[in-house]
């Protein structure tokens, strides 16, 4: 935990800001000290949110398009100064078999939650490069390196997080810029409506997620997993067990059944009719 750290004078974008890990990461850095900017592709329920809160400001934001998150982060930057903390939040999923994923859902999922990150890391990367200085936070997932049946785009697209946010963390190690990749397990918002749990592992909270964010801007590190405990599991064990005793343990928690076998479609159609995902 975070305890009561401050972030007092740090300016900080959030993307996907309008619910869920996005709204508790920028509720809890506002409420920390922070200028907290959302952007959102639910224009009206980012700038609903911003109001409840107290946030700065909340704007559209389609991360998929370079104008549009140029235009973001030059609004940000205009109203209230450079960006200190770029939170790259905004993600989908699509659960089910991957070989009935529609092609459009697939390419989705590629361009909001790869696509997306990889976008927004460079665009503010370039500006906080030239000022040697800022922070770039991008949230992955605890099946970007434990892959789970029922969502295989969704972990290859974290997948693909984890490992821009390592190399390029790598090629500017000595810039002054931090990179960082946050591994959150099942997290209960919208996302997983409709689904299983995993055996002998709750389901954590967006604050969770939040508490581990803010963690990392006050002592960065290149990834933390949430719950910590799970760490363990997620990176030790994947690390140094055989792939077959791996993915034994994988199974006797349960993962195969969360997103298949345990799915409730009534309980999921909220979701996937406002993402346009299944």
């Amino acid at each position: 935990m975070a305890g009561n750290e401050r972030v007092d004078g740090l300016t900080i974008a959030v993307t996907g800001g309008a619910r869920g890990i996005g709204l508790a990461t920028a509720t809890l850095l506002h409420r920390r000290g922070a200028t907290v900017v959302i952007g959102d592709l639910d224009e009206a329920e980012a700038t609903a949110a911003a109001l409840q809160v107290g946030l700065a400001a909340a704007h559209h934001l389609d991360v998929t398009d370079e104008h549009s998150f140029a235009a973001f982060l030059d609004s940000v930057e205009n109203d209230l100064g450079p960006v200190d903390v770029l939170v790259n939040n905004a993600g989908i999923i699509a659960v089910g078999p991957a070989v009935d994923e529609a092609d459009a859902v697939t390419k989705q999922l590629l361009a909001v939650n790869a696509y997306g990150v990889m976008l927004g890391t460079k665009l503010a990367a370039e500006r906080m490069l030239l000022r040697r200085r800022g922070h770039i936070i991008n949230i992955a997932s605890t099946s970007a390196v434990m892959p789970v049946p029922g969502i295989a785009t969704y972990s290859a697209t974290k997948h693909a997080v984890l490992g821009f946010t390592d190399a390029i963390r790598l090629e500017n190690r000595r810039s002054g810029v931090h990179f960082s990749a946050v591994m959150p397990n099942l997290t209960n918002t919208e996302m997983v409506d409709g689904v299983g749990h995993a055996r002998g592992f709750k389901n954590i909270e967006p604050g969770d997620v939040a508490q581990a964010v803010l963690g990392l801007i006050k002592k960065p590190k290149p990834r933390v997993v949430v719950p910590r405990s799970l760490g363990a599991v997620v990176l030790t064990g994947r690390r140094f067990l055989p792939q077959i005793a791996y993915e034994m343990l994988e199974r006797s928690l349960g993962a195969e059944r969360v997103f298949q076998d345990d799915v409730d479609p009534d309980g999921r159609r909220g979701y996937t009719a406002r993402t346009g995902t299944r």
